[in-house]
């Protein structure tokens, strides 16, 4: 783990070199590639070295995030068009994606909480930096408090834990079972605002309005999933007194999903409304997760990153209509298939994804969520329904409200979309569909 963790810093220097943006793009593409090569394709730690190792949970977290942020620096080429601070930006990447790296490989509790928490920081410049409106500072301070707040118990968690099992190894943790309610509420609790749970999720629709493209596609691809990769850590010391307290939690994240659901259908901005939809998709991760079973941890393992890929994506398209129509909103942003065809593809085959149309990812993720909260309790069929039809509702309605209808007037000069932009969204549309077929990877963690 340290040889990649080394490339990382020495690609650092590189980012200072003058018109060396796709360079570094290429170098990102280097890692991954030699990343996957050392793979880990079983629930067992691998690669170990200083405190860092890769199980599959982790490591197909880890290639998901080397793959959105090489797809983060692709798809912000106006930084470096309009020469808008683009080396300090490549550097804000670079050190997120160390963050991200160590938080994923790391197999030590605190050390993990450490980079967890880091990884606020580039997240926050990244917002506050090269966002669009001055609302962008009211986003990043709500981040800021609404996750610190959470986690300072967790910290307080982790000590205490430390204190008592004289332990914190990852592999350790299910030797200890602990009925301590105070317990398990810190320890869970960052982990439900990162997710984030229903109720606790204000902050996300905040900071995706406010931040810029790349900004979107790592909160969406990889921040979120920080928070389900956490909760399937730390769960397995749970597992008696989360049998008490899990109903409370699959509950709120059930009916929260339907309730977001819903309000995704009366969402003007596009961006909004693809935030909204990551809500009710993580509200099914979270029942899945608290479900307690094997079906709900591979589940919701599948649905993190199937929900990375298509969110990130949704985020492109949207901004590619952005950078051509200078706003987000559903009633300028109408009858695009006239202008741009080709585009239209594009929107088709992600939002056909994010309600979970065969083949992609997400079906597979969401059956597997379906057995897993139905085996739980039956009654959550119900909601469960509503989730999944109110899910195809509001991607159709995306779909439709930006591709037909009546063509705004100032949009008949537009472009019907660069190479680099079908190229950005064919590397978000290809994992997400073609994985499906070495499925059983996804079903071997635990």
């Amino acid at each position: 783990m340290l040889k990649f963790i080394f490339m990382m810093l020495f690609m650092i220097p590189m980012s200072f070199v003058k018109k060396s943006f796709w360079m570094n793009m290429f170098m990102f593409m280097f890692l991954f590639v030699g990343f996957m090569m050392v793979g880990s394709f079983n629930s067992l730690w691998m690669n170990i070295s200083y405190g860092f190792g890769t199980d599959l949970l982790s490591f197909g977290l880890i290639l998901l995030s080397i793959w959105i942020c090489m797809l983060m620096i692709m798809a912000s080429e106006l930084i470096y068009k309009n020469n808008n601070f683009d080396n300090y930006f490549i550097l804000l990447v670079l050190i997120l994606l160390l963050f991200l790296f160590c938080s994923f490989s790391s197999m030590n509790l605190f050390k993990f909480y450490f980079f967890f928490e880091s990884s606020l920081i580039p997240t926050l410049i990244l917002i506050m930096g090269w966002g669009y409106q001055p609302e962008r500072m009211q986003a990043g301070g709500y981040l800021l408090f609404y996750t610190l707040f959470a986690s300072l118990p967790m910290m307080i968690g982790i000590f205490y834990f430390y204190n008592n099992y004289n332990s914190l190894d990852f592999f350790y943790l299910k030797e200890f079972n602990s009925f301590n309610l105070y317990m398990y509420m810190s320890m869970i609790f960052a982990f439900l605002v990162k997710l984030p749970m229903y109720m606790v999720h204000l902050w996300l629709p905040k900071a995706h309005v406010e931040a810029p493209v790349s900004g979107s596609m790592i909160l969406a691809g990889i921040l979120l999933k920080l928070g389900g990769y956490g909760l399937l850590r730390v769960m397995i010391m749970f597992i008696y007194i989360g049998k008490y307290f899990s109903s409370l939690f699959v509950s709120i994240s059930l009916l929260g999903g339907a309730l977001i659901s819903l309000v995704c259908l009366r969402q003007s901005d596009l961006k909004l409304l693809i935030a909204y939809s990551s809500v009710a998709h993580m509200g099914m991760v979270l029942a899945g997760i608290m479900s307690l079973n094997y079906w709900g941890a591979c589940g919701s393992y599948l649905m993190m990153i199937a929900h990375g890929l298509c969110s990130s994506g949704l985020f492109c398209l949207a901004n590619i209509s952005y950078e051509r129509l200078h706003s987000r909103s559903m009633f300028i942003n109408k009858g695009l298939i006239n202008l741009m065809p080709s585009m239209t593809l594009w929107w088709f085959l992600l939002c056909s994804s994010n309600m979970a149309a065969p083949p992609s990812l997400n079906l597979l993720g969401e059956i597997s969520l379906l057995n897993s909260v139905i085996s739980w309790s039956f009654i959550s069929i119900l909601f469960l329904m509503f989730l999944s039809f109110f899910s195809a509702v509001y991607s159709l309605y995306l779909y439709s409200f930006s591709q037909h209808g009546k063509i705004y007037s100032g949009g008949y000069y537009l472009s019907s979309g660069y190479i680099r932009e079908y190229i950005l969204l064919f590397m978000h549309w290809f994992p997400l569909n073609f994985l499906i077929i070495k499925s059983s990877y996804f079903m071997l963690w635990i």
